[in-house]
């Protein structure tokens, strides 16, 4: 799951942290999804199953941890243990570079990024403020400072990752070659447009993450 609720992507709702995955398992996964017509009753799978059906598919697998670093690290280890072809194919990702810092701990062979979307702590991705008090919105304006220069500058190489998953608006020539002096691979997100597309993987040779292959969709920040 991507949120932390049922309510966007199935047709239950209510946060996912109060569910069992009994509860879980019985939702329609594919009730809002834009080709449910096709696919209706898919059940929402464990990561095992999810893991193995993108191994059967040879897919290439981007592990977005959105936190408890030593849980995460302790699962995505044991994974990697029952199914080595996860070396080669997937990559292990978080906002959270303590998440990072423990899976490299974990197990140095994964292969690692941080994702990064500048101002994330102050503002939402359409750019609105995250808080109404103008004293901690400044503050978390602060630290948002703070950590893009830490991820420029220290975080990067205290993580040992590959890549760096970048917010596309963010994103241009100078960026890719700071990060390709530090052989450091730029990924960018979330690409929807075929224009974006184009853009990304013509002009800037660097690699995309998106929510359709086939068609334009709705950006997502």
């Amino acid at each position: 799951m991507h949120d932390d609720t049922v309510d966007r992507t199935t047709n239950g709702s209510g946060p996912l942290s109060k569910m069992r995955f009994s509860e879980i398992s019985k939702l329609d996964a594919a009730a809002k999804h834009r080709l449910s017509d096709r696919f209706h009753g898919e059940k929402v799978p464990t990561l095992l199953e999810a893991v193995e059906e993108c191994i059967k598919h040879q897919l290439i697998i981007y592990f977005d941890v959105k936190g408890h670093p030593d849980e995460a690290a302790a699962a995505l280890k044991q994974l990697y243990e029952k199914h080595p072809v996860l070396y080669n194919s997937s990559v292990v990702c978080s906002f959270e570079p303590k998440v990072i810092y423990r899976m490299r701990q974990a197990d140095p062979d994964v292969m690692t990024a941080l994702t990064h979307r500048p101002w994330s702590l102050s503002h939402f991705g359409d750019g609105s403020p995250r808080f109404s008090s103008a004293w901690k919105q400044h503050w978390m304006q602060v630290l948002d400072v703070l950590l893009d220069w830490a991820h420029h500058h220290l975080l990067w190489k205290l993580c040992g990752v590959s890549a760096f998953l970048l917010q596309k608006n963010y994103i241009s020539q100078d960026t890719v070659k700071y990060w390709a002096e530090r052989n450091v691979e730029v990924v960018a997100w979330t690409v929807n447009m075929a224009v974006e597309k184009n853009f990304f993987q013509q002009h800037l040779n660097i690699n995309y993450i998106t929510d359709s292959l086939t068609e334009d969709c709705e950006p997502h920040y």
